[in-house]
């Protein structure tokens, strides 16, 4: 029997629950006996899955028996040294990884567009981050990736360089010439560590781009439940190669993870794997004529525009459609929330929705969500100007005042049209995708005012921007 069939901690949960236990032990709902009665019927079999460091249900921090044979079928599947559970998103495995790579005032190559646990990670190894500006799509109007190319002009600046952070794939589903740049790097021994929270399914390979771990990163963060069928905060973290300390690496996420991890969601990342390890052919191609008939129907939607990847590595599962009306992207999907279709996020231009890893012959409302689309949109009229947006930004820069500083700065909020040229004193983050607009330390720039004001015209949600309501930003005083 193949052994990727197996669920070891799903089965191990299974079988505690069909004895009937009588629970004298945390949590305290007690199995599900004791919960609001308002909801109890809801979580009643949920609950009876929601168990301890049992026996025979081994323990996340200390794996000696299912879940440890469950992190070693992980492991199995893609192809990698040592793979671990993580019951607290890709934030605590991104924090684990580059707190285990990176020591205090380590030089360290940052792509710009990341998610800010990477940059609290950073933060807290109190590294130098070096960020790389990446490539800006202008049909997309979104950031892209990172070229061989600016990452050699960036080692012959900072030969000191101690490790390299990448994002792959953008929060599109965009994907780029990852594999050069890793071979780049590994030519001066330099560990590349790939936030890749958006991929956890590229590596069952075509249609989907190649993994960044079969692209030969060094150590991997993946969010499964963002495309896997797993439950929220259900993530995996794989190494790849002997620049990376396991033992490093499993201490941290001792530290930083729950001392009481959830059963419910670690069984779900296995039986994610599950799910993902008998991806077959027939699926693939089940798969790939749903989504072709789903985005030919969009098409037919004067008003929006349905877009291509610019090359044939982009994630199917993601499907973006651009507004081509007086609608914003934010506006769009206000009006998709009306009719209620919820997609994953807008920008002033765009929407996004991502799709479900369909086996052959499930079914999911993909017929019934255009239809609804098309009925909603089909009297928005078109309106195809185009403003020409272009990006004027740094390739590679440096915080104007380092991390270590920033907690004794003088603060002080200002017009956001008086910012250019201050230091930022605060994070604003436009939430989803949660890749930082500016950084706290980072001078502001005219392109970034500018795009903090179209974010703020067009609707877009912030986190951190204490002052964002009254058109102001904090700057560090001089």
């Amino acid at each position: 029997m193949n052994k990727q069939n197996r669920v070891p901690l799903y089965e191990a949960l299974y079988k505690h629950k069909s004895t009937n236990p009588i629970s004298f032990h945390v949590p305290g709902h007690k199995s599900g006996t004791i919960f609001h009665q308002q909801a109890k019927d809801i979580f009643q079999e949920l609950l009876r899955m929601d168990a301890t460091e049992l026996s025979g249900l081994d323990d996340l921090h200390s794996p000696e028996d299912v879940i440890k044979e469950a992190e070693e079928l992980l492991a199995d599947l893609y192809q990698v040294k040592k793979s671990f559970f993580l019951v607290n998103g890709s934030t605590v495995g991104n924090l684990a990884m580059i707190l285990s790579v990176c020591e205090k005032n380590d030089v360290v190559l940052v792509q710009r567009n990341c998610h800010k646990s990477v940059l609290n990670a950073l933060k807290l190894a109190k590294a130098r981050p070096v960020f790389i500006e990446p490539d800006y799509n202008q049909d997309w109007r979104t950031a892209t990736g990172v070229s061989k190319e600016i990452i050699e002009r960036a080692l012959s600046l900072y030969p000191e360089v101690k490790a390299i952070i990448l994002t792959y794939p953008n929060y599109y589903g965009m994907g780029y010439d990852l594999k050069s740049v890793i071979q780049l790097a590994h030519v001066h021994n330099i560990p590349v560590l790939v936030d890749e929270a958006h991929g956890p399914h590229f590596i069952i390979g075509e249609p989907f781009p190649p993994s960044s771990i079969t692209l030969g990163a060094d150590i991997v963060v993946q969010s499964a439940h963002k495309t896997l069928p797993a439950m929220t905060m259900g993530s995996y973290l794989h190494i790849n190669s002997n620049r990376v300390n396991s033992s490093k690496v499993k201490d941290y996420l001792q530290m930083l993870q729950s001392s009481s991890p959830s059963y419910v969601i670690m069984a779900s990342l296995d039986l994610a794997r599950n799910y993902l390890a008998s991806y077959g052919r027939n699926d693939k191609e089940y798969l790939k004529r749903e989504v072709e008939r789903f985005k030919t129907e969009l098409r037919k939607i004067e008003c929006i525009k349905v877009l291509d990847y610019p090359d044939p590595q982009g994630d199917i599962l993601k499907v973006t459609i651009q507004s081509r009306s007086k609608l914003s992207g934010f506006e769009l999907q206000k009006k998709l929330e009306e009719i209620g279709i919820y997609t994953e996020l807008a920008d002033p231009y765009n929407v996004l929705l991502i799709l479900p890893l369909l086996k052959e012959n499930q079914d999911y409302p993909l017929a019934e969500t255009s239809n609804k689309m098309k009925e909603l949109l089909g009297d928005v009229p078109s309106f195809f100007y185009k403003e020409d947006f272009r990006m004027n930004l740094e390739k590679i820069s440096e915080l104007a005042i380092p991390f270590e500083k920033l907690s004794n700065v003088e603060k002080g909020a200002v017009p956001i049209l008086e910012a250019e040229g201050h230091v930022c004193a605060e994070t604003i983050i436009p939430y989803p995708p949660g890749i930082p607009l500016l950084l706290m330390g980072e001078r502001i720039t005219q392109d970034k005012v500018k795009q903090l004001i179209q974010l703020l015209n067009t609707g877009a949600r912030f986190q951190g921007g204490s002052c964002l309501d009254k058109n102001q930003i904090n700057i560090v005083r001089k």
